[in-house]
């Protein structure tokens, strides 16, 4: 594993782009285990596939392009689900993050 560098995440897919693809795919397969598969894809495909990822003040964030609920073509769901969905495929992206670069998360105050 390469050792995480936060000045080098500013360019994240010239030196991490094989664990930002982990990380992003270690997500997915949790998700797809746990919540609608169909529902899944459709985020990861219509929404996911233009987030980007941010590592700032100690921290990873992923930042989602705008209108998300929106984007979804490929399914039928309301979008309460599809918010709700969405916030713990995040979080679980946020979570893979810290595992495959081996950072610990901050604490919460």
């Amino acid at each position: 594993m390469t050792e995480f560098d936060p000045e080098q995440f500013e360019d994240k897919y010239v030196h991490y782009f094989p664990e930002l693809q982990r990380a992003y795919k270690n997500a997915f397969e949790t998700m797809n285990e746990r919540y609608d598969s169909e529902l899944v894809h459709a985020i990861d495909q219509q929404v996911l596939n233009e987030s980007e990822p941010f590592y700032e003040d100690g921290a990873f964030r992923v930042e989602l392009p705008p209108n998300p609920t929106e984007r979804l073509t490929a399914v039928v769901v309301d979008d309460e689900k599809v918010t709700e969905t969405l916030d713990v495929y995040v979080d679980e992206i946020e979570s893979q993050l810290y595992d495959v670069f081996g950072v610990e998360p901050p604490q919460s105050a």
